[in-house]
């Protein structure tokens, strides 16, 4: 059993990630900035208040956990701009105030910059929408900056290019940086699984100082 701190427990994946948690018998203490937000009652579940875009509320909130996830997002293209790398920057300065206490970091990321067959990046792609670009960049911006840093064990994990509400499977591939795609071409997740692929590493770590991806 694991003590997990939750970032963005409310949301499309961070609730799926809350559920297939403490379905599994861990410990979440699910931190919102409104704690009303949040109905699920559990008994292995905690809610408190907390802002992941202060690294004191990141330092309290993780302290005393074995795992931190951020499954923070921002709404829409500018909302993620302004989320998605501070909070990134915020979540390694809290867990950098716990010293050698601090758990490992476990963030949701993004499909942008996972690499194509033909060797482009996702975002790279013809017609995408201006508002879609911006999230990619956000959580680009965001792997960039994690991957300059050493001193906290973090793991960013990129979904499929299509994630949505869906099924429990309970199964997936991964790839590190290659778009995972089906023999049609296809790319995608189930928000469901996608949270599968999350508990998956928080039980057993494979991943520590890296970004991998999900897909069936």
């Amino acid at each position: 059993m694991a003590k997990i701190a939750l970032f963005g427990a409310t949301g499309t994946i961070g609730s799926r990630i809350l559920r297939e948690a403490l379905d599994r018998g861990h410990q979440v203490t699910a931190a919102l900035r409104e704690q009303s937000k949040i109905t699920e009652r559990h008994p292995g579940l905690m809610v408190v208040s907390g802002d992941v875009l202060d690294a004191a509320s990141v330092a309290a909130v993780a302290k005393g956990h074995d795992v931190l996830v951020s499954a923070v997002g921002g709404g829409d293209g500018p909302g993620h701009v302004a989320t998605i790398a501070p909070a990134a920057k915020s979540l390694v300065l809290g867990l950098r105030r716990l010293g050698d206490a601090a758990p490992r970091l476990i963030a949701v990321g993004g499909a942008g910059s996972l690499r194509t067959p033909d060797g482009k990046q996702v975002w790279d792609a013809e017609g995408i929408p201006d508002f879609l670009l911006q999230i990619m960049h956000a959580h680009g911006d965001a792997l960039e900056y994690y991957r300059t840093v050493s001193d906290v064990r973090w793991t960013n994990i990129s979904p499929a290019a299509l994630i949505e509400p869906g099924e429990r499977t309970g199964t997936y591939r991964t790839a590190l940086d290659e778009l995972v795609a089906d023999a049609q071409g296809r790319s995608r997740i189930s928000a469901e699984d996608y949270a599968v692929a999350v508990v998956d590493e928080i039980e057993a770590p494979k991943h520590i100082g890296e970004r991998f991806t999900v897909g069936y």
